[in-house]
């Protein structure tokens, strides 16, 4: 197989730079917490992976050619995009109740000469729910399926096997994307002392939640 290895990777890398919904499931889950970055990278290139399959057994085809499929999965990410925007707006306005009231606890508290313990950083379910996200808001994607279809075979050639080399190219995709995913969560994570901060925090969560919202929407009102 001779494919121009060069000229699909500057696409792929195009591809990856251009932020997305699964580019903000990463960076959030690793501003929570690294391994959870990771588990969503590891989610969203699994997510990948199920559409590479798809294509290469022309299932994605099939998707892409029925309105009526095409539709069904398109609202299902819209959907779970908002969903995603919802918790994530009601999860900044909830933090905000609570830094309040630890701030007041926190003045009574010195006032009566005792202290506040924090409260411990849940880790259970941590890599489980990053994984959960990054591979929901891939594999309920249909641009994710339709790259697979539209760029994948300008790179094959039509006289070797067309799943074998769909399969290699988006395999090399995935790969790109852990590699890149991963660089990224490390960078999130040395920010994550300045992410951490109240008010960073909140207008995160704030920015994400909408960003979610208005891409599902958008999502939606194509379908």
């Amino acid at each position: 197989m001779t494919v121009d290895l060069v000229g699909f990777l500057g696409v792929v890398l195009v591809a990856y730079v251009v932020p997305g919904p699964d580019f903000l499931v990463v960076v959030g889950s690793a501003a929570e917490h690294p391994s959870k970055g990771r588990a969503a990278a590891l989610g969203a290139q699994t997510g990948l992976c199920v559409h590479m399959l798809a294509a290469a057994a022309g299932l994605s085809v099939i998707a892409a050619r029925s309105p009526v499929v095409y539709d069904v999965v398109k609202l299902l990410g819209a959907a779970y995009l908002v969903s995603l925007g919802v918790r994530a707006v009601l999860a900044a306005r909830r933090a905000a109740r609570e830094h309040r009231h630890a701030n007041g606890d926190a003045v009574a508290a010195h006032r009566e000469g005792t202290s506040t313990p924090g409260s411990p950083v849940p880790r259970d379910g941590r890599w489980r729910a990053g994984f959960t996200q990054g591979f929901l808001t891939n594999v309920l994607n249909p641009k994710a399926a339709l790259f697979f279809l539209s760029v994948l075979p300008q790179f094959v050639e039509g006289d070797g096997s067309l799943a074998r080399q769909i399969v290699v190219l988006g395999l090399l995709d995935v790969l790109v994307g852990v590699v890149y995913w991963f660089a990224l969560v490390g960078v999130a994570a040395r920010l994550r002392a300045l992410l951490a901060r109240p008010r960073v925090r909140h207008r995160w969560e704030l920015t994400t939640g909408w960003l979610f919202i208005a891409i599902g929407v958008s999502v939606a009102a194509v379908a």
